[in-house]
């Protein structure tokens, strides 16, 4: 019978694993390689997890959030990037930063529906979930071992 249970070799495996899996992952596009490294800065809220935790869902992500209730506060709050130009160079190509940036210095909202805090709220839901993925991944293959 396997159990989902992680002793605390295994959470620092987990954990290491998932900052190493992380550091190397392909990206094809600019949006994922920015994904990626908000997911490498969150992993930084899982450091001080205890031995179990790692198995649950909720508490991985109620640590991801430290302390937010939702990306949005978490993103709104400054927990992540606060300027506009910062978020944009971080998920966006070099082309679109030129479309976006107004000459006296400031960057135009990426579109009519969305600011860029709302942009890297999504970002950030996007990299707590490939956090998760590659969480469980991890745990299913040392359930398997």
């Amino acid at each position: 019978m396997t159990t989902t249970t992680t002793t605390a070799e295994n959470r620092i495996s987990i954990y290491n694993r998932t900052c190493q899996y992380l550091g190397h992952m392909k990206t094809r596009s600019q949006w994922e390689r920015g994904v990626r490294e908000y997911a490498i800065e969150l992993m930084e809220n899982l450091a001080e997890l205890d031995n179990d935790d790692f198995a649950s869902a909720s508490i991985v992500q109620r640590a991801l959030l430290n302390g937010a209730s939702d990306w949005q506060q978490y993103s709104e709050g400054g927990c992540s990037l606060c300027y506009d130009g910062d978020i944009a160079h971080r998920l966006c190509t070099p082309s679109e930063i030129r479309r976006l940036h107004y000459r006296e210095g400031g960057f135009r909202n990426p579109n009519r529906e969305e600011n860029w805090l709302d942009i890297q709220t999504r970002a950030l839901h996007q990299a707590a979930h490939l956090i998760q993925e590659t969480i469980t991944n991890l745990i299913r293959q040392n359930d398997e071992n």
